[in-house]
């Protein structure tokens, strides 16, 4: 759990109140992107690349001879990985950290896209950005030379920042479920199938686009969520059936006892 969520977890009581159940989400990645465009021409597949000016130059939007990365909102715990990075990749003097509001900044960033200039960004799914600004498709990730993270974040390994043979730099995420224990324990069949549920990364970040453009209240998502359940009925339903024929395996066993 990273800086930002787990203070929002220690208000809602913590360890004491709340169990954490599965994984709903895995494999998110975070990292760098650049437009496809100029990665193919320029043949650039590592952040490390803009350690040379000429390459640097390419994404500089202020004049200033420098690469400018969009990034964290200031108060973000991504802000020290990335200044930790610059620092570790030795790119501080190539690169500019642009820090901001980090929606506003993106908003920029998609313009430049759309006008055909090379831009430079940090980038994380699930996230709406990748509905926008396809991977593989707009934009390209960039790998890193080697992990390399701030010391409060522990002691990861390379195998912690990659995923599919690519070193992203970042931590993978995984978004879990966290539920309150009492309702885990009167609601067997519901902590089964909360055991059940994955929702993809692609889904969860088309989502995070609808919220973005104003469906943000909770009718409006109840009624993503019914859509989600429609279009992947069968997948619901196994897990529905499979939640409740463990749990009904669970109460056999426990009354033989």
């Amino acid at each position: 759990m990273n800086h930002n969520t787990n203070e929002f977890f220690e208000n809602v009581g913590g360890e004491e109140k709340l169990e954490g159940v599965e994984i709903l989400t895995p494999h998110g990645i975070q990292g760098y992107q650049i437009d496809k465009k100029t990665a193919d021409k320029y043949k650039i597949t590592n952040i490390q690349q803009l350690k040379d000016p000429k390459i640097a130059k390419l994404f500089d939007s202020d004049g200033d001879g420098k690469a400018n990365l969009v990034a964290c909102n200031p108060g973000w715990h991504c802000k020290l990985t990335i200044d930790h990075h610059l620092q570790a990749y030795e790119l501080e003097d190539t690169v500019e950290h642009n820090r901001g509001q980090y929606t506003v900044l993106l908003a920029d960033a998609i313009t430049r896209y759309q006008k055909g200039e090379p831009i430079l960004y940090s980038a994380y799914n699930p996230r709406w950005i990748s509905v926008v600004l396809k991977p593989g498709e707009d934009v390209v990730w960039l790998e890193v030379p080697f992990t390399s993270l701030p010391k409060s974040m522990g002691n990861l390994s390379e195998k912690d920042t990659s995923l599919d043979g690519k070193n992203f730099g970042f931590q993978i995420s995984q978004q879990g479920i966290v539920a309150n224990q009492k309702f885990l324990e009167v609601n067997q069949i519901a902590r089964k199938w909360l055991e059940l549920v994955q929702i993809p990364v692609a889904d969860m970040s088309e989502e995070s686009l609808r919220i973005k453009e104003g469906e943000d209240k909770p009718e409006d998502i109840l009624r993503h969520g019914q859509e989600w359940i429609k279009n992947n009925q069968e997948k619901y339903d196994n897990w529905l059936e499979q939640a409740r024929q463990e749990t009904d395996s669970l109460d056999i066993s426990n009354n033989k006892k």
